[in-house]
């Protein structure tokens, strides 16, 4: 009813909505420095609780702050009202009267399309800063098993190399160096990223020696 979908991934690419992994990202973050400090605090009866009790408060916290790219409250977007706190109703000294259920219908709509709009404007510009072709891009090292020396003290990416085409929405196809004969030219776009010029590469005399691959014998 609510227009959701499942979105399934697989074993060597687990990834689904970049937009709720990245809000976990965030929530983890969060909750890792709201409890980091050990908070307590004493009641008005004198009975110490730890962060834990505070949780909803905090959970409160990030329902009501606005999301960097729907410009809406969470709390907007899947209820479809603003939470009040006490100080808002000491502020206003106003009796608010409960939405009808039409109401409640149209003031979720807009949010919800408005969210709609923002996220469709994040994607375009995302879209845009995207590679273009013969761009060159830096692949990640994830999937090269035939690299020397020891893994901890290899390059974390390798190239550049050409960029070709996207395939789809979640794959980019690199044109590979005669050094990987046998690698496949594709790989997911979040191990593929921009290449720009460094300082070691403006200044020879400073660059340093990338992890060279082993050699491999092709047959004719």
């Amino acid at each position: 009813m609510l227009g959701t979908k499942l979105a399934l991934f697989t074993a060597y690419h687990p990834q689904k909505d970049g937009l709720s992994e990245r809000m976990t990202q965030t929530m983890e973050d969060i909750v890792r420095r709201f409890c980091a400090y050990g908070m307590e605090y004493k009641d008005h009866e004198g009975y110490t609780h730890d962060w834990v009790t505070l949780l909803p408060d905090f959970q409160l916290a990030y329902n009501t702050s606005q999301h960097s790219t729907t410009g809406k409250i969470p709390a907007l977007v899947e209820k479809g009202w603003n939470p009040l706190f006490t100080v808002d109703h000491l502020k206003n000294n106003v009796l608010t009267m409960l939405p009808t259920a039409k109401d409640f219908h149209e003031m979720w709509k807009r949010a919800c399309d408005t969210a709609a709009k923002c996220i469709a404007k994040a994607k375009e510009y995302n879209k845009q800063r995207w590679d273009k072709e013969g761009d060159q891009v830096l692949v990640f090292t994830l999937n090269f098993n035939n690299l020397k020396g020891p893994k901890k003290m290899r390059d974390s990416f390798l190239g550049p190399f050409t960029f070709i085409k996207l395939i789809g929405k979640n794959a980019a196809e690199v044109k590979l160096t005669e050094e990987f004969p046998r690698k496949h030219p594709v790989f997911p776009v979040h191990l593929v990223k921009p290449y720009f010029q460094t300082e070691e590469e403006k200044f020879p005399s400073r660059k340093k020696n990338p992890t060279p691959p082993e050699t491999v014998e092709v047959e004719d």
